[in-house]
């Protein structure tokens, strides 16, 4: 038979030894290479509100997209809201894009979003273009490649051949985005280059729909309207049967054919939107005296594109 031993042990008469210390370890004294100093560049251009992605971007010479966030300040603070400031600082970022199609041309615009050219505009513009030539504020001229479209939310990403060394703008956030705001736009209407008018957020998550027909580019009227659906009714004409919506910033900032695929911008200089269809009244048209701008115009939020970048930037055609 087993005895078991007693549980639990009696207690030993051997004195007990203390834990010993564990061996001090000897941190070695980091050089601060380039990433270390790169870093602490990044985290100061932050604290003092300056875009740390944009930042990365210069130092690293890196062609990322410069993205803003809520705290950056395109334009210095003192003068958020100036009208003069934030197109100074922005129309730099806008080019006028004109595509060669087979039965004629249509202008538009687009917004610069990498130094190496990368350009990002509506679908609408560049749709059925053999040809694409880009022309920069300050007069260059260069031909564009198509990277990737998205008819679904009428947006493209184009490629200037042989550029370098231009003003990406800074892609900020829709999501924070109130009605009243204040917005600048910039774009290129009736081939106007660099072309600056100025209103408030009218509405969020207007339903514009919009063709998604690939030959959309050749079947626009014949004084560059853009035709859409808003509020059950279209506008500047019929757009078919094959049609996407989107959910739209509202704004009456004053947009004209050629804005079409500009920036919508905030306050503090940031792209909030990307300008994408505008309503004419026949009017305006006609050249009579009541023409102008009525002040109902639509953009795509900015978070769509930056959500699309990715899609856009493979290659895709859809």
């Amino acid at each position: 038979m087993t005895v078991n031993p007693e549980w639990p042990p009696p207690p030993s008469n051997e004195p007990a030894q203390p834990f010993a210390a564990p061996e001090p370890t000897h941190s070695k004294k980091r050089s601060r290479g380039p990433i270390g100093l790169l870093t602490a560049v990044a985290i100061v251009a932050a604290a003092v509100g300056g875009g740390t992605a944009y930042a990365f971007q210069e130092l690293t010479g890196k062609d990322s997209v410069a993205s803003a966030g809520t705290t950056t300040h395109v334009v210095p603070s003192s003068k958020r809201g100036n009208v003069a400031a934030i197109a100074a600082a922005v129309t730099p970022s806008v080019v006028e894009i004109n595509a060669t199609l087979d039965n004629g041309s249509s202008t538009g615009s687009g917004v610069i979003i990498t130094r190496d050219g990368e350009i990002v505009t509506n679908n609408h513009v560049i749709s059925g273009a053999s040809s694409i030539r880009v022309r920069t504020s300050d007069g260059r001229s260069y031909t564009a490649e198509v990277v990737g479209t998205d008819s679904s939310k009428d947006l493209a990403l184009i490629k200037l051949r042989g550029a370098s060394g231009l003003k990406p703008a800074a892609l900020g956030s829709s999501g924070s985005v109130q009605v009243g705001d204040s917005v600048v736009a910039i774009g290129s209407p009736e081939g106007l280059t660099g072309t600056v008018t100025s209103g408030i957020v009218s509405a969020l998550d207007r339903d514009v729909t919009v063709s998604t027909d690939e030959n959309q580019g050749q079947n626009q009227d014949g004084d560059g309207q853009w035709p859409f659906q808003f509020g059950g009714r279209q506008f500047n004409g019929d757009t078919g049967s094959s049609t996407t919506t989107y959910k739209a910033i509202q704004t009456d900032a004053s947009l004209n054919p050629g804005n079409s695929g500009g920036a919508l911008i905030d306050a503090s200089g940031a792209v909030i939107g990307i300008n994408s269809a505008m309503y004419s009244s026949d009017a305006q048209r006609s050249s009579s005296s009541d023409a102008g701008s009525i002040g109902l115009g639509f953009a795509i939020p900015v978070n769509t594109v930056k959500s699309d970048l990715a899609k856009l930037r493979s290659g895709a055609s859809s």
